[in-house]
This record gives structure tokens, C-alpha cells and sequence, in this order.
């Protein structure tokens, strides 16, 4: 199905926060009790529909561990919205969030809209976090700010649409700039060529309007950009 807009996200916060959970009930409806570390960044997407658009969300999973933050730290670049996460059991989440914002800052766009999210409200007898810690933290550093269970599902739909119409409200009133469709051939090759990878790779730009008006010789040159570092684009 063709698309009028491509929103790219990222997911960040420090390991066994939930992110990939969060991901997996967002575009799966299923709640995974086991899972991996996640090495690098995990991909994943969802058609939805905002003002009678289709948008696409692409949603890129990090990891939390210091280890990949240099990697991770590439996929900032282009992305129009962040869900920024901790898990409210934990107090050392939370208490890292400075240095996440820290990221957010030097490494992506000033326009990126970003969520703060409490994840395993389930989990309310273990809280170390209050609910209004995590709110007032928002509001000081010009954030929304959500609590969510991805065990239960609570509020991960609201926490990706409401960022999802945000960023498309930003768009409508002229606060971020669509117009980012690669003029010519050489212009997209020589965009790919400049990317510096690690292993994985993400597209060199923020959002795709009006997608059926891109031409066929383009998308088998991103098609192809994709294949090379080993992305899988979920429809």
C-alpha cells in the first residue's frame, strides 16, 4: 500500500528498559516474555492512517548498553520522533535520562519531537519512580510524557500516535520541511556513498512525501541500498 508520508522514529533509554517490547506491541500486538539483548538497533514498522493520510512509521529499536552508543548514536540523524524510555522499577533508568537527552541533542534534528516514556506500569508494587517525578522531568526539559505497560499493552498505541500526529501537526503548520526527495540519480548514490556504517545502515533522510510519486528507477536504487547492509523493510 502506497503511503503519502514516511516518519522515521527511534527508540532509546538504557538496556532492559522494555524498548523492543514496546516496538514488538506496536506493530506485532503481542507481548514477548523472553528476549534478547538487543545488539545495535532492531527495525520494525506499521502503516497508520492521521487526517486521512497514510503514514508509514519506521521505527528504529537501539540498544541501551554503552557498549553500542557509538553506534546507535548514528541513527538519530533524520529521525522526526523519539520515545525515550525507562522503566519505572528501575531508579537508575530514570536517573540516566539526562544523558540520553544529552544524545538527542547533539546527534539529531532540533525539530525531533520526543516522548517520555514510564514503561511496566504493570509492575505498580515495584514502582521507584513516581508518576509525578517522571512528569515534572518532562515538562523541564519540553517533553510529553507517558506511563505505559508493553505486557499489557497499556497505552502503547496512544504513546506512538500521539508522537506520530504531533510530528504531522509540526509538518501542517510549516515547522518541519517534507520537501527531502532526492533530486536525481547521482544526488541519492553519492547521499549513500557519504554514509559512514558499522554494519547495519538507515536512509539519509527524514520523510518520504507523497511515495507513488517517486520514480521506480530511485526506489530500486534505495531497494538495493537496503540489501547491501542487511535491512529488511516490514510491511
Amino acid at each position: 500500500m502506497s503511503f503519502h508520508y514516511l516518519f522515521k522514529f527511534i527508540i532509546i533509554g538504557d538496556s532492559a528498559v522494555g524498548k523492543s517490547c514496546l516496538l514488538l506491541q506496536f506493530t506485532d500486538n503481542r507481548f514477548q516474555t523472553t528476549h534478547d539483548l538487543t545488539v545495535g538497533v532492531e527495525f520494525g514498522a506499521r502503516l497508520v492512517k492521521i487526517d486521512s493520510k497514510n503514514i508509514k512509521l519506521q521505527i528504529w529499536d537501539t540498544a541501551g548498553q554503552e557498549t553500542f552508543r557509538s553506534i546507535t548514536r548514528n541513527y538519530y540523524r533524520g529521525a522526526a520522533g523519539a520515545l525515550l524510555v525507562y522503566d519505572i522499577t528501575r531508579r537508575e533508568t530514570f536517573e540516566h535520562l539526562t544523558s540520553w537527552l544529552e544524545d538527542t541533542t547533539n546527534n539529531s534534528n532540533p525539530n525531533l519531537n520526543i516522548l517520555l516514556v514510564g514503561n511496566k506500569s504493570d509492575l505498580e508494587e515495584n514502582r521507584a519512580v513516581s508518576f509525578e517525578e517522571g512528569l515534572n522531568f518532562a515538562k523541564e526539559n519540553g517533553m510529553r510524557f507517558i506511563e505505559t505497560s508493553a505486557k499489557t499493552a497499556l497505552n502503547v498505541e496512544k504513546a506512538f500516535m500521539e508522537t506520530a500526529e504531533a510530528i504531522y501537526q509540526n509538518i501542517k503548520n510549516g515547522e518541519i520541511s517534507v520537501d527531502n526527495e532526492f533530486k536525481n540519480k547521482s544526488d541519492l548514490i553519492n547521499s549513500m556513498k557519504n554514509i559512514k556504517l558499522e554494519k547495519l545502515s538507515k536512509p539519509q533522510f527524514k520523510i518520504w512525501t507523497h511515495q507513488s510519486s517517486i520514480s521506480e528507477e530511485k526506489k530500486i536504487l534505495i531497494n538495493q541500498f537496503y540489501k547491501k547492509y542487511q535491512i529488511r523493510i516490514i510491511n
